[in-house]
């Protein structure tokens, strides 16, 4: 009996030496990751060639970049994006624009993928998107376009041992699935669930490269189509599994509970909606990540009336002046940051990203201070701010 014990004591201490030996391997795979992705990287632009253009789906095509000096790339996190500086014919300044990298790491090249965006419904003559139309209808093989080092907040760690939950409404397809892909590069087990909302078939990107991710063990994939085709519902269970958009109802199907990392990106409506149900379920906020560049923006609450707006001073009215055009105008909090301020006043401030990333809207704070209600993707310079994403903490005087 004696002996019998002692070797379960040994096999058990065996067991256990080698779950530590595992822990201990994933943890310094993480750590070592994080110190590249600190240490690489490059100033300013880069000088990019286009490889080639692939078609994706109804509007959407991917751009494969490798850099034109022939040098290495650096690697980046999943969910971050690259910032475009273009020079667009009749444009008197360049145009400057983020995409989300929609690949894993690879040595030779990165890949964007960007859906052309057309007026908006109901008004056919407001110009179409002014970049991405550029990128499908004037780019191609050969082209060069300049390129920011890939940067932003919207990261995931594959290595981390707490089982995500990623979700992706349209063209939000393309960090979500960088994030997915890193898990399958890494091998590290990461539990995943992957939901992906499209309208139907034309519009499902990357539909073979989910497939083989949900391959894996620790993977699954669910899919739903808001509007299919007659042909695609012959296919339901194969193409989709659900008709209808991603609901947190939806997600309670498949989760056992609410500890999970959620990872969202997509149309605005569609995240906002998102985030508040998965929080009335008890989700914290820590554990909600969304993609925080264009239109795809959480907005915060607004202030309920009676309450002070932020970035208000006690009174709840602050004076901001645009020093260059001779405007000054009372901020009462109803605009949503200083851009859209200034443009509600007739002042002209350029921007990208609209998120605090590409740096565009970046303006002279000439007095007073202010506060960002999203974390910028790099901290500006003492005496500047950036304007959409800022709001007056106090009078202030900007110089635009």
């Amino acid at each position: 009996m004696l002996i019998q014990q002692g070797v379960l004591q040994l096999r058990f201490q065996a067991e256990a030496n080698r779950l530590n030996l595992s822990l201990l391997e994933t943890q310094i795979a993480s750590a070592k990751r994080k110190f590249d992705l600190t240490s690489t990287g490059w100033n300013g632009y880069r000088k990019f060639e286009i490889i080639k253009a692939v078609p994706e789906a109804k509007g959407i095509a991917s751009f494969y970049l490798k850099p034109h000096d022939g040098k290495t790339l650096p690697p980046f996190q999943p969910g971050q994006y690259l910032t475009f500086q273009v020079d667009i014919p009749g444009r008197e300044k360049p145009v400057v624009r983020c995409y989300s990298l929609s690949d894993c790491e690879h040595e030779s090249y990165y890949r964007v993928s960007i859906k052309r965006v057309p007026p908006p419904v109901g008004s056919p003559l407001t110009p179409p998107g002014l970049v991405s139309n550029f990128f499908h209808e004037q780019l191609a093989a050969g082209d060069i376009v300049d390129v920011q080092s890939p940067n932003g907040n919207f990261v995931f760690d594959p290595f981390d041992s707490r089982p995500a939950v990623l979700i992706a409404g349209g063209i939000g397809i393309t960090p979500i699935l960088t994030m997915a892909k890193s898990v399958v590069a890494s091998e590290s087990g990461r539990e995943l669930l992957i939901f992906i909302g499209v309208r139907n078939s034309d519009d499902h990107a990357f539909e073979a490269e989910l497939k083989e991710i949900e391959k894996l063990p620790n993977c699954r994939l669910i899919t739903c189509f808001a509007d299919p085709l007659d042909d695609d519902i012959k296919h339901e269970g194969i193409r989709y599994q659900h008709q209808g958009r991603i609901a947190v109802n939806l997600l309670k199907n498949y989760l056992e509970s609410t500890n999970y990392d959620f990872f969202i990106c997509g149309p605005p409506p569609m995240m906002s909606g998102l985030t508040e149900q998965l929080s009335r379920w008890g989700v914290s906020s820590e554990s909600i990540h969304s993609e925080a560049f264009g239109p795809a923006s959480i907005k915060k609450m607004k202030p309920s009336s009676g309450e002070v707006a932020a970035g208000a001073n006690a009174k709840g009215v602050a004076s901001v002046e645009f020093s260059k055009s001779g405007i000054q105008s009372e901020w009462d909090g109803s605009a949503e940051n200083l851009l859209d301020f200034a443009i509600d006043n007739g002042v002209n401030i350029d921007s990208g990203c609209r998120a605090g990333n590409c740096g565009t809207c970046l303006v002279a704070l000439k007095s007073g201070k202010i506060n960002y209600n999203i974390e910028p993707g790099v901290e500006p310079e003492a005496g500047t701010c950036l304007a959409c994403v800022a709001v007056p903490d106090g009078d202030v005087v900007i110089d635009a």
